[in-house]
């Protein structure tokens, strides 16, 4: 079965040119995770040669203001940017798929899961009633810039996303047949609702879960950006562009340009892959 759903994914990715660009960046981007520091031609955190250099043979996409390769920075920034999203995003997919669940499947149940269920919705309109990423600016400048305090941020925030797509699909799951049988047949209404509800209900995370990944990276470019996410010199997007962007008002428009590239064509693979991924999840909507 599991051969089988894998072959279906890459013959239905094969014949959409959106998804396999999306699936080529981030098959990319895991590599560079994984060995970009070590392929870079330079240091990633030293000077290697003098400052702004434009783009030649010796710096492909130039040197910064503390003479640092960009092009090596840039191979190097997949491995802080993947981690924040990537661990972030999966703490707030285990935390929202387990919430939505007990709220949805409890939420029409006895007395104590209405009153569960009501408490963890409110919490979760409190959380989204504040701009995201002031909300995020905030948590991490409580904290203090870090790489852990912005996954603890973005993790927080992100909870309730997957909150409410789990809790929507239980609650139409709870409706089903099945569901009633394996309460008949003796389960309790947590293994019920975690055994034999949530396996078919978490289509809407799992797309989710991509496109959070890309929001993920652009919110921690932005934390960056105004200097509460990773602190410096650590090569990441963010930072990169923070340090380019004033000297492109004098010309040096390498600075900022290459590393907004990067972070913009990673965040819209991540986006057409898990939007492709919606479809494909889906056979109603596939054409």
């Amino acid at each position: 079965m599991q051969r089988l759903l894998q072959s279906d994914l890459w013959h239905f990715a094969r014949l959409r040119p959106a998804m396999m660009f999306g699936l080529a960046v981030i098959v990319v981007n895991l590599f560079l995770a994984l060995a970009g520091p070590a392929i870079a031609p330079y240091p990633v955190q030293a000077p290697a040669g003098a400052s702004l250099r434009p783009p030649s043979g010796a710096h492909w996409f130039g040197t910064d203001v503390s003479g640092l390769d960009i092009f090596s920075r840039i191979l190097a920034a997949p491995r802080i940017d993947l981690t924040i999203a990537l661990v972030s995003t999966f703490v707030a997919f285990i935390a929202g798929v387990t919430l939505g669940v007990v709220s949805g499947f409890f939420a029409q149940g006895e007395v104590p899961g209405r009153i569960a269920s009501g408490i963890i919705m409110r919490t979760a309109d409190v959380v989204q009633a504040f701009p995201m990423f002031v909300f995020a600016l905030a948590l991490v400048g409580l904290s203090g810039p870090s790489t852990r305090n912005v996954i603890i941020a973005l993790a927080f925030l992100n909870i309730p996303f997957f909150l409410r797509l789990t809790r929507s699909a239980v609650l139409q799951m709870r409706l089903r047949t099945f569901v009633e049988a394996a309460l008949c047949a003796g389960n309790s209404p947590i293994r019920t609702a975690f055994v034999h509800v949530m396996p078919n209900s978490l289509a809407p995370a799992l797309v989710h879960f991509s496109t959070t990944i890309g929001f993920s990276i652009l919110l921690t470019a932005g934390l960056s950006f105004v200097g509460a996410g990773v602190p410096p010199p650590t090569p990441e997007l963010g930072l990169m562009i923070r340090s380019g962007a004033q000297n492109m008002m004098t010309g040096q428009w390498w600075t900022a340009l290459f590393p907004g590239v990067a972070l913009a064509l990673t965040v819209l693979a991540f986006s057409l892959f898990g939007d492709n991924l919606r479809v494909f999840l889906d056979p109603t909507n596939r054409r």
